[in-house]
């Protein structure tokens, strides 16, 4: 396979490209909909709740908090998530943004 030139992209695509790779696994979704569903900070249950590995949930939150989505807080030997607002709201205004782009496609397909 061969490397993406990420370099002759503009930014915005870039980033887009990231969040959407990122959230395009359905444990990722569904990791922020559980949290997201709770209203609050979320310790240990995901294991439980998703019926994943402990690792695999590891992962899949490293992820998540390296776009910023969620963050993390330790509390004695528990790491807690929550849904990180301010980008939470930037994120969904570049999707927006995205999705809200005019398409005239002529008829060709």
């Amino acid at each position: 396979m061969g490397i993406t030139k990420t370099e002759i992209f503009t930014e915005e695509q870039n980033r887009l490209a990231v969040l959407f790779k990122v959230l395009g696994h359905p444990a990722r979704i569904a990791i922020l909909q559980h949290i997201i569903n709770q209203k609050a900070c979320i310790c240990n249950d995901l294991v439980d709740e998703l019926g994943l590995a402990q690792a695999t949930i590891s992962q899949h939150l490293k992820e998540l908090k390296n776009i910023g989505i969620i963050q993390g807080s330790i509390e004695g030997k528990s790491v807690c998530y929550c849904i990180e607002e301010k980008v939470w709201n930037e994120i969904q205004s570049e999707l927006v943004t995205f999705f809200k782009q005019d398409v005239n496609v002529k008829q060709c397909c």
